[in-house]
């Protein structure tokens, strides 16, 4: 392995800190801004201000500040993976980020086939920012998954490029999907075809939005029954809260890392498989061919 040289430790110094420096900001934004509550409360985003736009006010709110934090995040930890990557040198970075790309190239290849190789780093762009969104939720920050404008914005940029990979084979091949198997199970192919984005966005949206609602209404009555129980102790005793050491940290294992990491796949997955799905690669090589064909003999 080389010697590091100045400008790569540097280089590596920084990266690091500009990859927590947008969680420590979005923390301290929190604590200033955010009005703390006493007791349970379960609400949306905190919104800091509107702007004014001609159709509608644009409402900048707590899950798009954190939404950016995390993007600018990954960027510099994407960053941080890839400095100094040589061929024929294996660092222990350097096999970390080979694995990360492997791993989602497969991933897609197997999911979507050959034509779709160049999708990875989309696929794994929104996996990483779907997981790393839900577990701002262990910093106490909010997730910007808890917010269905969020995920609702990554549902519809997925129903676009379905619809464009449909209009691919042509706009008469894409109207005539709507009438398979049978023309009158038109209105339902319809239907169904409008409804993926809202599926996909109020799945992806419940699943962490409910953890997030469990957690809470759980700590408040563990709360509650510390001092149904142990309210017999005397002075700071009876008000120290002991039921509620240990038991929430474990109940977010599940809720805020295992929960949020697995609708992060099933995300990506389901952008994988409806996309892949979308698009006939045999009409496709068919109408190339036939335009080929066609120019040829004009």
């Amino acid at each position: 392995m080389p010697e590091k040289t100045t400008a790569f430790k540097v280089r590596d110094i920084l990266f690091l800190i500009m990859t927590v420096l947008p969680i420590v900001c979005g923390i301290v934004i929190r604590v200033l801004f955010v009005p703390s509550s006493d007791g349970i409360e379960i609400s949306g985003a905190h919104i800091f201000f509107n702007m004014d736009f001609p159709v509608s006010p644009l409402i900048i709110s707590e899950a798009q500040v954190n939404s950016w934090l995390v993007m600018i995040s990954l960027l510099f930890l994407c960053l941080y993976l890839t400095n100094g990557i040589k061929e024929n040198i294996h660092t222990k970075r350097q096999v970390i980020a080979e694995w990360i790309v492997e791993t989602v190239e497969k991933l897609v290849k197997d999911n979507m086939g050959d034509y779709f190789t160049g999708f990875a780093p989309f696929v794994a762009a929104i996996m990483a920012l779907s997981a790393f969104s839900s577990l701002m939720s262990l910093t106490g920050m909010f997730p910007p998954t808890s917010d269905l404008n969020i995920v609702a914005g990554w549902a519809f940029l997925v129903f676009i490029l379905i619809t464009y990979y449909k209009m691919k084979c042509g706009p008469l091949h894409y109207l005539k999907s709507f009438a398979e198997p049978v023309p009158f199970l038109a209105p339902l192919n319809i239907i169904s075809e409008v409804a993926t984005p809202i599926s996909m966005a109020f799945r992806h949206y419940g699943n962490i939005l409910s953890g997030s609602v469990i957690s809470v209404l759980i700590a408040a009555a563990l709360q509650g029954l510390t001092h149904l129980v142990l309210g017999w102790l005397p002075g700071w005793l009876g008000e120290f809260p002991f039921l509620r050491v240990g038991i929430p940290a474990f109940l977010s294992l599940y809720f805020d890392l295992f929960s949020g990491l697995l609708q992060a796949f099933i995300f990506a997955m389901l952008t994988m498989l409806y996309i892949g799905g979308a698009f006939s690669l045999e009409d496709y090589i068919a109408r190339k061919q036939k335009k080929i064909k066609t120019k040829s003999t004009t």
